[in-house]
């Protein structure tokens, strides 16, 4: 039988290549869009049911005309216009909206895509304002809405669109890793290279963009990227776990669940530097369910409660990240986010995560209904990160955390329009939050405080002007010696600040112990005509202040207590502070000493007892004993505390004080164990060290536990140990346990020296 013209016959009609990336198309829709819940059952039913009803609304109120899709959104509204799109698409894809598989919902998506793309986006176009929304933003959420709609996208607008992509994102940007070509920014990049290589079909661009990831993961010893002692840097001089950081987390965590199992599957061995940096460089920052500020740069004062938000952004993405983990890992951070899900009830993360990531929801809603997964408790103990001039301590119901800057990190960062007065964070600002305050610096803290007392800080009051010095944190001060030693329970952190756009000079120390911070300042100089003020604390609360100047001491209700010696004059102000575009009003007690104008070699000493009751705060104060300071000079700065057999010193140059000697400039934190044992942590924080010598005038017999760095030791009736090149340890702790000798020797009364036994 003869076959008509334009017929074949069905054995041999060649069928289409199997596309390779169709399994990655729907990995996305389900790993993006959400999955793993019952779209029937609360809360599902009801967020579902609101984004079709928003989807709804987004359709019908589209009027192509010119360069715009909706009459409220003005050329080029690169951040709206192609989010709309996405939700409409999402609403789509999604099961119970109402909207699902609505044809005319994606004919609509797909016309909007195609409308944007050739009045806007589109190839040969030349960029306006911020890079990023033409190269990450928008094209993420125009191939995002592309993907989700599938077959509704025609080949001619999906080729169209990839041209644009192409052209904004060339292939050769992922060639050279620098720039804005870093870190978080890289991941981005890379996602938007796989959606535009699973839209076309393309395994080639796929590859690239896994390729492309490979210089994210290796530790870094400066700029942009992770560090060995748990510190991320963005912007080349910001610590930035809580914006960048947490974009980062979440990208790689959404690439490994995506590309698990395929030929892309992400396999580089460095990749564990990202499992890793859960626990060593995020869980550190995150405290009850949100990202403290002090690692969040000019994002901190977007919205109150920003925070939260960042803390939640965090758990989600290592909840995810755990799917692509090992067994033991994935059953830790289950934990770690349990317990930060339970104690933030300032704004309770499941309620959130509604509003978040439906995804997000049904993950920690399953840990959370899940009596196998134990909470874990905050962790005890200080994290030094002195590669980013951060710390963070975590005593019994209590957390503080230190922000500082250095020759290598700025004092702040701000940049499109935001964070224009945080000129003072890097000025030493002591973040702490006893039980209950969870929003101590959430609720619209930074738009109503007063930016030039921010706590713990010690600044000239030299008035500045909105977003003084340079944008994206390039306002790095002189100062080298910034860091200090821990042992993991206890630390001595300092700092040499240099003031911000101001002729300040001065030396500062925190000594954390477990129910209390000894600060110090010594040096104190400046020349600015203007006061110089210590910002004892700045709270936001209006609960009752009782200070007794006589006895020296001030106590907060309900938040802590501060001990002063005698005689020092605490300077106190109550006051109602207004503040953001919608001006709210915060109240706030402040606490701080006046230096005077002009201060030449000023100084303070006070201890922060937070969470202390009064009684606590009382008795403190009676016990001067208590923390015995050594030395508080522009060349030592030291404390002993006899009950805790604690003994910490940061030298800030060559020198001795009370029973420790040092021959450069280092931090020295001597703890002495009840079992005749002692632990000795020495670090350089200049980083300049080739060899220190640092002596302890205690007998000692032997050295238990050296370190790789400890090139010789003596004991005796002194301990005398000599360390190599400290300089290439990042400013990191370097610790030494020795056993005790004979006591021949007793404390003394003043001094926490010693003085042989009569």
């Amino acid at each position: 039988m003869e076959a008509r013209i334009g017929t074949t016959h069905p054995e041999t009609t060649p069928r289409a290549p199997a596309d390779p990336l169709a399994p990655l198309r729907h990995r996305w829709r389900d790993v993006t869009a959400g999955s793993g819940f019952d779209a029937t059952a609360e809360p599902y039913r009801t967020r579902l049911a609101t984004l079709g009803r928003r989807a709804a609304g987004y359709r019908d109120a589209m009027a192509p005309a010119g360069a715009s899709l909706w009459p409220d959104l003005a050329f080029p509204s690169l951040g709206a216009t192609p989010a709309r799109l996405r939700t409409m698409a999402r609403a789509y894809a999604l099961p119970g909206t109402g909207l699902t598989g609505d044809a005319s919902l994606a004919a609509a998506v797909a016309g909007g895509v195609d409308h944007y793309r050739r009045r806007v986006y589109a190839a040969g176009a030349d960029q306006v304002g911020n890079w990023w929304y033409w190269q990450i933003g928008t094209p993420r959420n125009l191939l995002d809405a592309a993907l989700l709609i599938g077959p509704h996208l025609t080949e001619r607008q999906s080729g169209a669109l990839r041209e644009a992509v192409d052209h904004f994102l060339p292939e050769c940007r992922l060639d050279d890793y620098g720039g804005t070509s870093t870190g978080a920014n890289r991941v981005d990049l890379c996602v938007v290279t796989l959606l535009r290589a699973i839209l076309g079909s393309d395994p080639a661009k796929a590859a690239l963009a896994v390729s492309a990831l490979s210089p994210v993961f290796p530790y870094v010893s400066e700029g942009d990227g992770f560090y060995r002692d748990g510190s991320f840097v963005q912007h080349t001089t910001i610590p930035y776990q809580g914006t960048y950081g947490a974009t980062l987390l979440s990208g790689l965590a959404t690439l490994f669940a995506v590309l698990r199992g395929s030929p892309w599957e992400v396999t580089d061995p460095n990749r564990q530097v990202v499992l890793d940096s859960v626990e060593r460089t995020f869980a550190p920052v995150v405290h009850d369910g949100f990202c403290m500020d002090l690692v969040s740069g000019r994002a901190i004062g977007r919205q109150p409660y920003g925070d939260h938000r960042r803390g939640r952004a965090i758990a989600s993405a290592i909840l995810l990240l755990g799917e692509t983990a090992s067994a033991a890992e994935r059953s830790r951070w289950q934990g770690m986010v349990k317990g930060w899900a339970l104690r933030d009830t300032h704004r309770p993360m499941l309620d959130a995560a509604e509003d978040d990531d439906l995804g997000f929801h049904a993950r920690l809603a399953a840990i959370l209904g899940d009596d196998a997964v134990p909470a874990a408790e905050e962790p005890a103990g200080h994290r030094l990160l002195a590669m980013s001039a951060r710390a963070v301590h975590r005593g019994p119901g209590w957390c503080a955390g230190l922000s500082m800057a250095s020759h290598r990190v700025g004092h702040y960062e701000h940049g499109n329009g935001e964070n224009l007065r945080g000129w003072h964070t890097g000025s030493g600002m002591l973040y702490w939050w006893a039980g209950g305050h969870g929003d101590q610096y959430s609720d619209s803290f930074w738009t109503t405080v007063d930016p030039y007392r921010l706590p713990g800080t010690t600044v000239s009051t030299r008035r500045l002007a909105d977003g003084a010095g340079e944008a994206w944190g390039d306002t790095c001060p002189p100062g080298r010696w910034v860091g200090g030693a821990t042992d993991g329970v206890y630390a001595t952190a300092g700092q040499h600040l240099n003031g911000f756009e101001s002729t300040l000079d001065a030396f500062k120390s925190w000594f954390f112990l477990d129910d209390a911070v000894v600060c110090l300042g010594a040096g104190i100089t400046a020349e600015d005509g203007v006061p110089v003020e210590t910002i004892v604390d700045n709270r936001r609360t209006d609960a009752v202040l009782t200070v007794d100047d006589g006895k020296g001491w001030a106590h907060l209700e309900g938040h802590g207590g501060y001990v002063l010696p005698c005689g020092t004059r605490l300077r106190t102000l109550r006051e109602e502070r207004a503040g953001g575009r919608d001006p709210v009003t915060r109240s706030y007690v402040t606490l701080w000493l006046d230096h005077g104008v002009d201060p030449v070699s000023a100084g303070y000493v006070y201890l922060l007892l937070p969470g202390a009751s009064l009684a606590d705060t009382r008795a403190r104060a009676a016990d001067p004993g208590w923390a015995r300071v050594l030395a508080n000079t522009a060349r030592q700065q030291g404390v002993r505390v006899p009950s805790l057999g604690i003994t910490a010193v940061n030298f800030w140059n060559d020198g001795a004080a009370g029973d420790l000697a040092a021959s450069a400039p280092c931090a020295v934190l001597v703890r002495e164990g009840g079992d005749g044992t002692a632990t000795l942590t020495v670090s350089d924080p200049r980083r300049d060290l080739d060899e220190l010598t640092v002596t302890w005038n205690r007998p000692v017999t032997e050295v238990l536990r050296g370190h790789p760095l400890l090139a010789g030791a003596t004991t005796g009736a002194g301990l005398t140990l000599t360390f190599g090149r400290l300089a290439g340890r990042g400013g990191g702790s370097n610790t030494v346990t020795v056993r005790l000798g004979q006591d021949l020797f007793r404390e003394g009364d003043t001094g926490g020296g010693s003085r042989p036994r009569r």
